[in-house]
């Protein structure tokens, strides 16, 4: 799970980089954070090995990381 928190990191600021079009704050709280989350625990759920559900928890925990790129990049911009 750790490397994918850094795994999200690394996504966040990619996407921020790559991505100049505005979109509404809920519509990104929503891809970053439902997106993942939701694919993480159908993946999870569904599993029938041992490393499907390591893969299904790595896919889970890339959405705090990429949430945190976001937060830290209101904070840092003054909004």
């Amino acid at each position: 799970m750790l490397v994918g928190c850094a795994v999200g990191v690394v996504l966040g600021i990619l996407a921020t980089l790559l991505v100049k079009a505005s979109i509404r704050p809920d519509a990104a709280l929503g891809l970053i954070l439902g997106v993942p989350s939701v694919l993480g625990m159908a993946i999870i759920m569904a599993s029938g090995r041992r490393w499907v559900t390591a893969v299904g928890a790595f896919v889970l925990s890339i959405a705090p990381g990429w949430f945190a790129v976001l937060v830290l990049i209101q904070v840092v911009s003054g909004v």
